[in-house]
Formats: C-alpha cells, structure tokens, sequence
C-alpha cells in the first residue's frame, strides 16, 4: 500500500512515516502545508491519504477542505482526516460523497498503533473508521428534523459501531447481543433508510454515510 501524510506538526509527521515504513507500508511523500499535498496527489496518486485538519496557510481547516479537493479530482480517493477536535466545517461533504473510503480520527488514537493501522487499511480498502468521540459529537450536533430519527436507540448504537468499521460479531460481543439480534437490527435499519435490506459491505457503506451525513 501506497500511502501519502500531510501533517503540519514536524514530529507527528516523521512519526508517522517512521509508523507505516515499519508496518511495511510505503510512504510515498510527506508534506507539511494544503497546497504541496495537492501537487503530490496530482504527481502520484496513492493509495490512500492520511490528512491533518489543519495546515498551513491559515491552520483552519485548510487540510479537510484540500481533502475534499482531492476526492473530486480523484474519485473515490480513501482519505484518513486527523484532528485534536472535530470539526464541522467540511466534514459533512468528506463524509457524505457516498463513495466510502473515508475515515475521521483523533490525534490521540495514533498512539494505539494497531487500531490505527486497521482504520488505515479498512479506508484504503474502501470502508470507514470513524472515531467513537467523532460519532458522539455528531450525534450531539443532530437538528430536530433528523431523518435518522426514525432509528430506534438500539439501532444508533448498531451504526454507530458499523461507523467504527466493527462487524457484526464484534457489535454483538459490544452490545452483549447475539449476531442473529445484530443481522435483524442491520435489516432494520437498512429499510429504514431505503437501502436494500441485503447485508452486503456496500450496503454497510451506504447506511454509514447516510448516518454521518444526516
């Protein structure tokens, strides 16, 4: 796997390179500003992206918002976003395209390096790793009017760990739930949001995106 950072922070930045090389992954380029990771995505298209919220120029969101960039020249482009916070600016568009292949974590996550290098390979692979304090902040942030609201308690736990990438035998280890319960569950939830009930990783997908776009 082909893999390119864009971290601002110098020390994060070889950290992570020196985290990946070991892993066995190929770093392709590490930049440390919006507008350099855009020219080497265009120069060599890797596999997949691990992106800083925010970079230079104005340390905004100036890395989310080059992310989003990059997905629309390239399709389908997996993009891993790090933060300290989570940030709604542009997250909603990143996370919604409906094309997976996108991940949202917190720096602090790093640390744990084989969760981190799952949530890596499963976004490059073209599902989700979202941060569990990610899908915590976004639920808190839902508007009245939301389309997830037909979702029963049960099932938002059930998402959100299909958000976390889990599968159903680790949702039903979490939720201390058969996985028949969690099947019917993923069923439910599907037809309430118009998907086929088939549970299918696309299927899966979709409904995250759905989730995280609401």
């Amino acid at each position: 796997m082909r893999v390119m950072i864009a971290e601002d922070n110098a020390l994060l930045r070889e950290g992570l390179v020196l985290l990946l090389s070991t892993a066995g992954i190929e770093v392709v380029a590490a930049v440390d500003n919006a507008d350099d990771f855009l020219a080497a995505v265009a120069a060599d298209r890797p596999d997949a992206v691990v992106v800083d919220v925010r970079l230079p120029p104005t340390f905004t969101d100036d890395g989310l918002r080059a992310a989003v960039s990059a997905r629309k020249l390239y399709p389908g482009l997996p993009v891993l976003v790090l933060s300290s916070w989570v940030e709604d600016s542009y997250a909603a568009e990143l996370l919604g395209d409906g094309m997976g292949g996108v991940g949202y974590l917190l720096k602090e996550r790093v640390g744990k390096v084989d969760r981190f290098l799952d949530s890596l390979r499963r976004v490059a692979a073209g599902g989700t790793a979202m941060d569990p304090e990610v899908i915590s902040q976004l639920l808190v942030r839902r508007k009245a009017d939301d389309p997830m609201a037909a979702l029963t308690a049960r099932e938002r736990e059930v998402l959100a760990l299909m958000a976390e990438g889990h599968n159903n035998a680790t949702i039903a280890e979490r939720l201390v739930v058969s996985e028949g319960a969690v099947h019917k569950h993923i069923r439910s939830i599907f037809a309430k949001l118009g998907l086929s009930t088939e549970d299918v990783g696309h299927r899966r997908v979709l409904a995250v995106l759905a989730y995280l776009n609401a």
